[in-house]
């Protein structure tokens, strides 16, 4: 059978829509090489987000495309497929510096304590370490750090001080971590003002040796106050995603935090719904029981993606209580897929605002009214 045409095979694959972004190959400019090699086609692709886990699946629904699309039959043995990623950086247009050896900073933020932002944070990072990207979290609610726990880092774990100056985060399943929590002991209170709480969250993101991040993702403490106007003064933020619950009372202050990410123009990337629905263990019927359709309504309200919903489900509690986060205690199971599909249209909606896609980061009009 004989190889199709080069130049046929290369306009195919430019127009072909990327299942996940819903943009062609061209506009990606994903397409890398096409060319003859002992007797096939070698064809490879280069995408600016991960996508470890879809390499499979999306090989073979361009194989099929390209079967229909090309004029005469064509066997599968004949192409050999490369797909490879390399994860883009959003440049934002601020007088910051951007962060040595990191790409992205995403902000994880809420307006409110209790709707599993940090939980979220912690299983979003792991997601994305499943699609093959480099990905760290940095813990800044300096008041009530959590994250050396639900990372099972061993208590009185210190981080390591470089040239006096410099931390080495902590590692734990693959994520590079570095927390207030890691300073000082669970029993000690932080009695600090806010300017104190500021600063220290500017030395923690400058003065940590991130290792060459794709995304480095900052679980925000609740609230639209100093930390959050210093994140956005002061680091190069990339972009924000908002967690909520159904319920109206979260649902009012998720508001406030895209309202205060649009006036400090850091793009929303999106929301998250989080306890969405609940599953009886014994009749197995789903219930809302903080409301329903909540995380759709304040997304089509302010016009950014809702990126998905997640259940409320005790193994995320008891995974976290003892280190073990439900992607690496159960990564097979429904929960921690959905948190996949969140963490993949989160960085494909990074991956949009970095084209300079308006879908991405829309313009949101903030009044006083």
């Amino acid at each position: 059978m004989a190889l199709p045409q080069v130049q046929s095979v290369s306009s195919v694959l430019n127009d072909w829509k990327d299942p996940l972004s819903g943009l062609s190959l061209g506009a990606m400019n994903a397409v890398r090489n096409v060319e003859e090699r002992n007797g096939r086609l070698y064809i490879a692709l280069e995408f600016g987000y991960p996508v470890a886990l879809q390499k499979i699946e999306m090989t073979a629904q361009l194989l099929n495309d390209l079967q229909v699309a090309l004029e005469e039959p064509v066997d599968d043995s004949v192409f050999d497929i490369s797909i490879t990623q390399k994860v883009s950086a959003i440049q934002r247009q601020t007088s910051v510096a951007a962060l040595s050896g990191v790409k992205n900073i995403i902000a994880v933020a809420s307006g409110k304590g209790g709707v599993g932002k940090s939980a979220t944070t912690i299983n979003l990072a792991l997601a994305l370490r499943d699609e093959g990207a480099r990905v760290g979290v940095l813990d800044a609610d300096i008041y009530g750090p959590s994250q050396p726990v639900m990372l099972g880092i061993a208590a009185n774990t210190k981080p390591e001080i470089k040239d006096e100056k410099y931390f080495v985060p902590i590692e734990a399943h693959g994520l590079q971590s570095m927390s207030m929590g890691y300073m000082v002991t669970e029993k000690t209170p932080m009695v600090w003002r806010g300017p104190m709480v500021s600063s220290a969250l500017v030395q923690m993101v400058n003065q940590t040796l991130w290792s060459d991040l794709d995304y480095l993702l900052i679980d925000m403490p609740p609230g639209t106050g100093d930390i959050q106007l210093t994140l956005a003064q002061q680091v190069p933020c990339s972009g924000a995603v908002i967690v909520t619950t159904p319920q109206t009372i979260a649902l009012l202050d998720a508001q406030k935090g895209i309202e205060m990410f649009a006036k400090v123009q850091i793009p929303c990337l999106g929301i998250v719904e989080n306890m969405a629905t609940y599953i009886c263990e014994n009749c197995q019927t789903p219930a809302h029981i903080f409301g329903q359709h909540g995380g759709k309504k304040i997304a089509d309200e302010y016009g950014v993606p809702l990126l998905g919903s997640l259940p409320l489900d005790p193994a995320i509690r008891e995974g976290l209580d003892c280190g073990r986060p439900i992607i690496v205690d159960a990564p097979e199971s429904a929960t921690s897929n959905a948190y996949r599909v969140i963490a993949r249209n989160m960085a494909v909606q990074l991956y949009k605002a970095s084209l300079g896609q308006q879908q991405a980061a829309p313009t949101i009009a903030v009044t006083e009214d």
